[in-house]
């Protein structure tokens, strides 16, 4: 996109304290697209959103207050982004998430009593429990794969509360589902998701 030379546009801002449009491609692009790509697993997707992020900054250029760094301004914009393609993938979804049936999985997996995980569903060892498993590539690889086997509405709670820890609170406004289906979403994402890394991960 050519940017005219108007001082508006250039060098640093007044005003916008450190702020410099031109350095933002060479400075932030990187970051941004990783941030998108681990949160979408859709290459494409993720370029264009970051495009969308610097067009969508040089139009709110003049709301930068220097409050934060220019890369934590810009990825709050980019998150933004992200939150509203979960809410369009998720809007198709059935809002009424079964309870009941919900609830039989959680008898089913856990002793009533204590809490404990039933025999024929303890979850078995990973083979890795000395090491930290998200510092390997290739368990990254296969958690992400295993994440994009969940519905678009799971994808997007799990993805919320445990990379964007973001509260319940906000995830059931944004997303427009109720504390009762939050929860039985993230019951059920995690079941799936440790199924699918014990299959997958040896």
């Amino acid at each position: 996109m050519h940017m005219s030379s108007d001082s508006n546009t250039t060098g640093t801002l007044p005003g916008a304290n450190t702020i410099n449009p031109h350095q933002w491609v060479e400075m932030y692009a990187d970051y941004l697209y990783t941030y998108a790509l681990t949160r979408l697993n859709d290459e494409e997707q993720a370029r264009d959103l970051v495009q969308e992020t610097f067009l969508a900054a040089l139009e709110r250029i003049d709301k930068f207050e220097g409050k934060s760094s220019e890369r934590t301004w810009l990825t709050a914009i980019l998150k933004h982004k992200i939150i509203d393609i979960y809410r369009k993938k998720s809007s198709g979804f059935a809002k009424r998430t079964d309870i009941a049936d919900a609830e039989q999985e959680q008898a089913d997996f856990f002793d009533h009593d204590n809490g404990h995980w039933n025999a024929p569903y303890r979850p078995h060892l990973f083979g890795m429990e000395e090491k930290d498993p998200m510092a390997n590539k290739e368990f990254i690889s296969i958690l992400q794969r295993c994440m994009q086997k969940l519905p678009s509405l799971w994808l997007a709670v799990f993805t919320m509360k445990h990379m964007e820890d973001e509260s319940t609170d906000i995830i059931c406004s944004e997303l427009k589902v109720t504390p009762s289906n939050f929860w039985v979403i993230i019951h059920r994402a995690k079941i799936n998701l440790r199924a699918c890394l014990q299959k997958n991960w040896f």
